[in-house]
């Protein structure tokens, strides 16, 4: 059975799918490659390029940060293809800059993104509130303790390759459904070790973070779990804004809704807070929602 001690460090992992190398640039686009860190399915986790596709346009953009990341699924990713971004320059403003990125897995895109960046900038400020009285992250299980003792290689991969720490103030999904129908799903998350100094490393670890029970207010709404049998599900779309900086190497809520399923379709909304009750991201998805009933 595999063991935490027996798999290489998740951060230096997450640090490595991170870095992408320069390939060239074609007049219209500068190409990056970039490699797969985790082989839990033959299919590319969305948090991969997501992470990936924001780490390429930054590469791009000097004084400023990014400010929303808005992007679509195309066709699923493979594990064990090459995969490369392409990242042009739409727009190259005093405040604002705007580029697209696509994922290509070989020539075809898989994914494809518009990414904007904003230079620091004073103006009027509000946010949403934190929930309050939630149990400290500290005080939950990891999925480690939930699925490490578990004779089952995607429960061993789940439990010890990932490298975002996810504690789950919501009931955990991961065996069976919640016994109670709601929408709302809370937890806490952060990368296992610290990460360097680096704004857009940051932005990217949380985006990463943002994909992966972003379709959980969904299946707690319909009493359903990760392996419900007969269940598909697939990422569409999805949104990002950066409202504050963060730390991704410190613990972060994020407080997910769904407002409407329809069509095997779902929405589900994300706000995301410092420990400290700041509000640091707000993110959104549509997601395919298919369960065998409705066939």
């Amino acid at each position: 059975m595999t063991s935490a001690t027996s798999q290489p460090n998740p951060t230096d992992a997450l640090l490595a799918m991170l870095n992408l190398d320069p390939l060239a640039s074609t007049g219209q686009e500068e190409l990056f490659s970039a490699q797969t860190l985790t082989d839990e399915s033959p299919r590319i986790f969305g948090g991969q390029v997501l992470a990936q596709a924001l780490m390429a346009a930054s590469r791009t953009v000097e004084g400023k940060q990014a400010h929303s990341l808005h992007a679509y699924f195309l066709r699923p990713g493979q594990v064990e293809a090459p995969l490369s971004y392409g990242v042009e320059v739409l727009n190259e403003g005093r405040s604002f800059a705007t580029r697209r990125v696509q994922a290509y897995q070989p020539e075809a895109p898989i994914f494809s993104a518009i990414v904007s960046f904003q230079a620091q900038a004073a103006g009027p400020d509000h946010s949403a509130s934190m929930p309050q009285g939630l149990p400290e992250p500290e005080s939950l299980p990891r999925a480690s303790d939930i699925l490490g003792s578990l004779d089952i290689p995607l429960a061993q991969k789940v439990a010890y390759t990932r490298p975002i720490d996810i504690r789950h103030i919501s009931a955990p999904l991961y065996l069976g459904p919640d016994q109670e129908a709601s929408a709302q799903n809370l937890i806490w998350f952060k990368t296992f070790g610290p990460l360097p100094d680096e704004p857009a490393l940051h932005q990217a670890a949380l985006a990463y973070a943002s994909d992966y029970t972003q379709i959980e207010p969904l299946l707690r709404r319909h009493g359903q779990s990760w392996v419900s049998p007969g269940m598909k599900v697939a990422s569409l779309d999805h949104t990002i804004w950066f409202h504050r900086p963060a730390r991704a190497d410190d613990w972060l809520l994020l407080v997910q809704d769904s407002p409407s399923a329809q069509g095997a379709r779902g929405l589900s909304l994300g706000q995301i807070f410092s420990r400290e009750g700041v509000h640091v991201a707000t993110v959104a998805q549509e997601a395919m929602f298919r369960l065998p009933d409705y066939r």
